[in-house]
């Protein structure tokens, strides 16, 4: 069975592992995956994350983060460029999330980066997501 939105299924795996309040979770690997987990990692929502090799395709296992209270570090995980409406930004209208208390993850001509990092380079591209 293929997926229509690989990026989703990311995404709805750790928010339902999160909300399982599960150690952590495994998701089928991609670059892309790859990159948002570095991003998620560098960036305090995950405490880590490995590359199993299966053979296949291979699995990103993300230990996921929570504060001394039990609470999810992730708050919300928003999907915002879906396969029926991609969501493209300019180099001037780079979206800030939660008055900058959360990360809007981009693929850009230079690779999947943050939307700080974006304007920094000052590059636009496709919004993946909004993390707080």
């Amino acid at each position: 069975m293929s997926m229509t939105d690989p990026i989703a299924d990311y995404l709805t795996r750790i928010r339902n592992a999160l909300h399982a309040e599960h150690k952590y979770v495994d998701i089928p690997a991609s670059n892309v995956k790859r990159k948002m987990s570095k991003i998620l990692l560098e960036q305090g929502f995950i405490s880590r994350y490995i590359v199993i090799d299966d053979g296949v395709q291979g699995i990103i296992r993300i230990w996921l983060k929570y504060d001394e209270l039990k609470k999810p570090v992730i708050n919300k995980l928003t999907r915002v460029s879906k396969p029926g409406r991609r969501y493209y930004v300019g180099k001037d209208n780079l979206p800030r999330v939660m008055n900058n208390l959360g990360i809007a993850i981009l693929t850009t001509p230079k690779g999947v980066i943050t939307a700080s990092e974006a304007k920094r380079q000052n590059i636009g591209g496709e919004v993946l997501c909004y993390v707080w």
